[in-house]
């Protein structure tokens, strides 16, 4: 228990380092649905990012994970596992800016971006990449707090500079409002890369072999698991801008952005718990201690799925000024069971990551992919945006079961499965008489919200008095 509550002071800080500058970052949202004047245009804006999603996978092919692993293997160098990362990705990120300069219309008409935002597009993906070995690096020397400063410092930036560029310079921008958001990124990327430029003078450029080979067999799996992710998070944009429509993407992407807080959590407990996992390889009760893990994200996120459903509406007429997009509200409760159901596999994802089978990941990954990409095929030209939120739900709750499944069979780990489908689906149901019969009565939602919260506390009393209590020194 004591690991466990050293674990949610770590969570915590990577809560407030995750939340807050994603947070900042969602507050561009009514920015954002007020000055297109077109859901179509946010549409647009949309597209491109979800491409700029699926490239940065890309361009970091799992090396953040791979550095991870590695950092704390006893048998190497640390200071040559950082340098390895960090100018491996040097040569990487400018290997491809070089031929996507080279091939810019060819890759413009391949992905279906305007020509003129392509090299826009390369250089904040060159950027991000040359931060993730020194984020990373922050992560595995346990510094969140200057992790958190770092990162709420850039989404500062970026949000001041789209607030200078599409309100007070509005007219400058008028029409070009994704040069705006291009030009606010492009500056925040570079003010964090200058942060971490102390970082590169301190490693010398040492690329070892060895090292790097067992990053790239480690890493690369990594990025497949990380390239099929991104397709469910992403890819049901783009395909809703190709079978429907920029206005249909536009509306699905505002509604999707409120399944942020789920996210945000299930992002914070990721990244708390992923060092932990593989600091506690060691320890003799290893595996009760991922079963709690599990279990209190559970419990957690279905509190924080109901809480959210039951606020909808107010949630959405707050962050999104354009009635137009409101239309699109009954995407969200599916969107956030399957972001509920992300963070439980995440978790789950403990045992081939421990076993060194990374390809697992991929392989599930894989299949939640292709559900992903069929479902969307065949269901958009029939439902809609409706068919991208029910494909993201599919796809997470495949892909966590498959997880929990498998998992059992090579590394058992004692989950409290009774329990936790208890939970959530104790927390689905409410949602759904709040969301669908009560949706006008706050009296009733509210007492469903509170209901459930009491029968929470009532059954986890005992934890959460122990977790609760400080600890004595």
């Amino acid at each position: 228990m004591s690991a466990v509550k050293r674990l949610g002071a770590q969570i915590f800080v990577y809560g407030l380092a995750t939340v807050l500058p994603r947070a900042l970052s969602f507050l561009l949202l009514p920015l954002y649905t007020s000055v297109f004047k077109e859901a179509s245009g946010y549409g647009e804006y949309i597209f491109i990012y979800s491409w700029i999603a699926l490239f940065n996978v890309l361009l970091t092919y799992g090396m953040e994970t791979s550095f991870f692993r590695y950092f704390h293997d006893k048998k190497l160098d640390q200071d040559r596992v950082v340098s390895t990362g960090l100018w491996s990705l040097v040569l990487s990120s400018l290997s491809f800016w070089a031929l996507a300069s080279a091939f810019n219309d060819e890759l413009a008409q391949l992905i279906g971006i305007r020509p003129e935002f392509i090299q826009k597009t390369v250089i904040i993906l060159v950027l991000d990449a040359l931060v993730v070995v020194p984020f990373a690096l922050l992560r595995a020397q346990e510094k969140p707090v200057r992790y958190a400063a770092i990162k709420s410092l850039s989404i500062l930036v970026n949000v001041a500079f789209n607030l200078y560029f599409l309100l007070f310079s509005q007219k400058q921008f008028l029409g070009r409002e994704i040069d705006a958001i291009f030009l606010a990124n492009i500056i925040a990327s570079a003010f964090t890369l200058l942060w971490f430029l102390p970082a590169y003078a301190r490693h010398r450029l040492v690329l070892d072999v060895s090292i790097w080979r067992k990053m790239l067999r480690y890493g690369l799996p990594v990025m497949l698991a990380g390239f099929a992710f991104i397709i469910n998070e992403v890819f049901d944009k783009i395909l809703l801008t190709r079978l429907d429509s920029a206005r249909a993407a536009g509306i699905y992407g505002a509604c999707y952005k409120l399944s942020v807080f789920m996210t945000l959590f299930a992002t914070a407990f990721r990244m708390g718990v992923e060092p932990f996992f593989f600091r506690q390889s060691t320890e003799e009760n290893r595996e009760t201690q991922y079963a709690q893990v599990t279990y209190y994200f559970v419990v957690l996120g279905s509190v924080l799925f109901l809480s959210v459903v039951v606020f909808l509406r107010p949630l959405a007429q707050l962050f999104i000024r354009d009635a137009t997009y409101l239309e699109g509200l009954q995407v969200v409760p599916w969107v956030l069971m399957g972001a509920l159901f992300l963070g439980v596999y995440h978790n789950l994802s403990v045992w081939y990551k421990l076993k060194d089978k990374t390809h697992i990941g991929a392989i599930i990954s894989g299949i939640g992919a292709a559900v992903t990409l069929l479902m969307n095929l065949v269901l958009i030209p029939k439902i809609g945006y409706m068919a991208s939120a029910l494909a993201t739900f599919s796809a997470y709750l495949l892909m966590m079961c498959l997880s929990f499944f498998w998992g059992r069979r090579v590394y058992f780990i004692p989950y409290r499965v009774g329990p936790m489908l208890v939970y959530v689906s104790a927390s689905a149901f409410l949602a759904y008489l709040s969301f669908q019969l009560f949706d006008s009565n706050w009296a009733l939602k509210l007492t469903l919200l509170l209901v459930f919260i009491s029968f929470v506390m009532v059954r986890e009393y005992k934890d959460l008095k122990v977790l609760l209590t400080p600890s004595k020194r």
